[in-house]
Formats: structure tokens, C-alpha cells, sequence
């Protein structure tokens, strides 16, 4: 079945907001490595990977059904944190920010009745649950630190772990 209509147009926005993703990311990322925390800069730019690899994802159903991707306009992120809690709670804010795109792309798949999308928004419906939970983990731990220069340095060594 191809894809088209205002099924399409909402996977394009899809991908661009997946790119916006990546970018917020990345910036985030810089965030950290300002702050001399390479663990958690690189869990940022793990996540920044991660999110190119979604935008693949759509690209690769809309053009396997014969629909056109196409990239909107990725603007600089607006991302302004100065601390670590404050760069996990942008992320949270952010990822659920995509969940709910991911669930009104999975509204309008059954409302214009195209089966074909279900497997891959089910997917991601998962991964977005994952992403939110991580992230609000990792969220909660930075507010038990509070601040504290050894739980930011554990803290930053646990997430130095994570492999983009």
C-alpha cells in the first residue's frame, strides 16, 4: 500500500523532528562536555546517534511504500542548561515531546485505516516508553546527587559506559 495523503506529509515531519532531535542532543551534549562530564557528553551524543538512526527508520518505510521523504527545516536547537539536572530535564521534556508526535502519528495511521504503519509506530511506541523511563531514571538519580561533585562523578563514569 502506498503512503500518501496526510499520512506522508506527517512522517515527513516526523523525520525533521527525529534531525531536531538529534541536534537538541548533540547540543546538550556540548552542554556537558563544558562542564568537564565526558560519561554523561557521551550519553548525549549516543542519544544524538540514536535519534539519526529513527529519522532512518521512516525514511526507509516511506520510501519501501513508495512515498517521498523530505526533510523540513532543522533549526538550531534551544537548549540552555548550565547543569547536569537541568540537561536530563530538557532530554525528558524532549523525548516526551516526540512520544506524543509518535502517538498522534499512530491516531492518524488508524483514523486513514493504514495497517502497513501499525508495526513500525508500534516500535516506536515501545522505544519512546523505554526513552521516557531512562531518561526519568537517570533524571531522578542527578536529583538524589543534588549537586554533590562525588555523585556527579560516579554518575558521570556510569554513563560514560553507554556505547553510541
Amino acid at each position: 500500500m502506498e503512503l500518501k495523503g496526510k499520512l506522508a506529509d506527517a512522517f515527513n515531519e516526523q523525520i525533521t523532528l527525529e534531525l531536531a532531535a538529534s541536534t537538541v542532543y548533540r547540543q546538550l551534549a556540548i552542554e556537558m562536555d563544558v562542564l568537564s562530564l565526558p560519561g554523561v557528553a557521551g550519553w548525549f551524543r549516543a542519544q544524538a546517534a540514536e535519534e539519526l538512526v529513527h529519522a532512518e527508520k521512516f525514511i526507509t518505510h516511506m520510501t519501501d511504500r513508495g512515498a517521498h521523504p523530505a526533510i523540513g527545516d532543522v533549526s538550531a536547537p534551544a537548549v540552555n542548561v548550565s547543569t547536569v539536572d537541568g540537561a536530563f530535564q530538557a532530554s525528558l521534556d524532549h523525548e516526551k515531546k516526540v512520544s506524543e508526535s509518535i502517538r498522534d502519528l499512530y491516531r492518524l495511521a488508524h483514523n486513514e485505516g493504514d495497517i502497513d504503519s501499525v508495526p513500525l509506530l508500534n516500535w516506536f511506541i515501545e522505544e519512546q516508553v523505554e526513552e521516557e523511563a531512562t531518561v526519568g531514571e537517570i533524571l531522578d538519580r542527578v536529583k538524589m546527587i543534588n549537586n554533590d561533585g562525588n555523585g556527579l562523578l560516579r554518575l558521570d563514569s556510569e554513563l560514560a559506559a553507554r556505547q553510541i
